[in-house]
């Protein structure tokens, strides 16, 4: 039943990321491998919708770890459990803590033992700038703590990709790009050429600007049309000055008309930006209240198209809601 219920919710998460994003882009399918104990390693630019966007667009049905500040309430504990997540201590937990993650280890040993995955982003937190930051010895700790008590397995680390046109908007391109896998076949003396491998596979598959003049060539790149959720395309214009595929500027007509046809989902939005202090949750709460809320409020106009004098109206507002949703655009930014 448990299973179940977490297929049909991976469904309709799913789903409703192909309502937020306007385009999801899935590369390197053929990567993921069958019947293996999966490490899969991937960097970390938006918050919640990560982490959701690997659950669905996988055949893997991954286990995730997450900072353990989210698991102080018991009730709260039990769900992120339910949904295949796990605790991560960090010293800003207070040192004391840190032991707990022998029994996080024990458990995803456990998941991996049965070929299951598990999912690290390893670069331990979220950041909306694009290029990878230094990676954490967690996922290398992981893969060799699990050869030492299960010897005969045979892990390996899945390198992942996540890019995004526009981090903070809807309507937006999403691009998930899965990197070939690296097998777990040196002993635990060279973690570090383990960590550097995955370091150097991440670093192919992700848009990486450089820090210096950071602002500057991002916007060198937008205004040139370049695709920011493609590292080829990328790669190419600042190595050449050539664009390969230009991204057409989008207008804001549709994204407005979406909002005026989704007003109390907009609203909503409005009240509640005001108390999110780290903007990298954006989307996440978007996406949030789209995902509570659209069915509820799609239902009650059908209501009120069905049994109110407001029927014409409604019945077009319902449907003008679902076209702008639809055709929903956002510029890069």
């Amino acid at each position: 039943m448990k299973d179940l219920i977490n297929a049909i919710l991976r469904l309709l998460v799913k789903v409703s990321l192909h309502g937020y994003f306007n385009k999801i882009i899935v590369e390197g399918k053929e990567n993921l491998p069958k019947n293996r104990p999966v490490i899969l390693v991937a960097n970390h630019q938006n918050a919640l919708i990560d982490p959701l966007l690997l659950a669905t667009h996988t055949r893997l049905n991954p286990w995730f770890l997450t900072r353990a500040a989210v698991f102080t309430n018991p009730i709260v504990s039990k769900l992120l459990h339910f949904i295949r997540m796990l605790p991560v201590y960090r010293v800003r937990d207070g040192f004391s803590t840190i032991q707990h993650n022998h029994q996080t280890f024990d458990q995803t040993f456990e998941v991996l033992r049965k070929n299951g995955t598990v999912v690290v982003f390893a670069e331990g937190s979220h950041s909306l700038v694009r290029n990878l930051r230094p990676l954490s010895k967690g996922f290398t700790r992981m893969a060799f703590g699990l050869k030492e008590k299960y010897p005969e397995l045979e892990p390996v680390i899945l390198p992942v990709g996540l890019q995004f046109s526009a981090h903070m908007r809807s309507g937006s391109t999403v691009r998930i790009t899965f990197g070939k896998t690296i097998p777990v076949d040196m002993p635990s003396s060279h973690s570090g050429k383990l960590t550097k491998s995955v370091e150097n596979a991440l670093k192919s598959l992700i848009v990486d600007i450089p820090d210096e003049n950071y602002a500057h060539t991002l916007q060198r790149l937008i205004e040139n049309e370049v695709d920011l959720t493609s590292k080829v395309e990328v790669h190419t214009f600042l190595e050449t000055g050539k664009v390969l595929n230009p991204i057409p500027t989008v207008g804001s007509l549709n994204n407005k008309l979406m909002k005026i046809f989704n007003l109390p989902l907009f609203w909503l939005w409005l009240w509640k930006r005001k108390s999110v202090e780290d903007e990298v949750f954006s989307a996440t709460w978007k996406f949030l209240i789209g995902f509570v809320l659209a069915i509820p409020y799609y239902f009650f106009l059908l209501w009120l198209a069905m049994d109110t004098i407001l029927g014409t109206w409604a019945l077009t507002f319902l449907i003008m809601a679902w076209i702008t949703l639809w055709r929903n655009q956002n510029p890069q930014e």
